[in-house]
């Protein structure tokens, strides 16, 4: 796979510049003071060996494209911090795993964990594609900017409770997550300065936009379907 040239934007904070790099799919990767984040890195979109190692990556739950060996082997280090939930523990050695509700500071940079799960969408046998309780999504704060990464979700309760949020990365690959309307009214509900769709496969970012025209959320399509 040859390495391409990912879409990145720069956020001032109080403590430094935050640089957050599109990856595709579910996967990100932060720069902070120097320190490289990766978000559930996946093989199949980029190729993780031309890629910077980690110094901190975060899991938001086990299934295949979020918590992928080959990408890991990739970018860890002997000091590579991992953060995961208890399902991704079972497949990986090491690390720090979080359960829903949990706060903690990681290397510096403090964490919590919100949950991630599915109301609306059904497996045919009627389970939830994320069941409540198994996936994270993480606000992360630099300084005093709070990035929230919502993992595989829906518009549920717990976002209503967010606070301060600047930046926030929404999942609207259907039928696992979100439709645009759901991603919508989530934003509407906790209001971030600045709002990414992501992990969108084929969901039209478009509706989006025109939903949350005149909100005064800057949201901003880049490359991650």
């Amino acid at each position: 796979m040859k390495a391409i040239q990912f879409e990145s934007d720069t956020f001032p904070t109080s403590a430094g510049d935050l640089t957050l790099t599109f990856i595709g799919h579910g996967s990100l990767m932060l720069d902070f003071k120097g320190k490289v984040i990766h978000i559930d890195p996946y093989t199949r979109i980029a190729d993780y060996s031309l890629l910077p190692k980690a110094d901190l990556i975060f899991l938001t739950h086990e299934h295949s494209d979020h918590l992928d060996p080959r990408a890991l082997e990739h970018i860890q280090t002997g000091v590579t911090t991992l953060v995961m939930t208890e399902a991704c523990a079972r497949q990986l050695k090491g690390g720090i795993v979080m359960k829903n509700g949990e706060t903690r500071v990681v290397d510096g940079i403090p964490v919590e964990t919100v949950p991630a799960y599915n109301r609306v969408h059904l497996r045919e046998n009627g389970q939830p594609y994320h069941p409540k309780g198994e996936g994270n999504g993480y606000i992360l704060t630099f300084g005093k900017t709070r990035l929230y990464i919502a993992g595989d979700t829906e518009n549920i309760p717990e976002m209503m409770d967010l606070k301060d949020i600047d930046i926030a990365f929404l999942p609207m690959n259907l039928p696992y997550t979100m439709t645009s309307q759901m991603a919508a009214e989530a934003a509407l509900g906790f209001k971030p300065r600045a709002l990414y769709p992501y992990h969108f496969s084929s969901t039209k970012t478009a509706d989006l936009e025109r939903l949350l025209a005149g909100s005064g959320i800057d949201v901003r399509i880049r490359k991650m379907a």
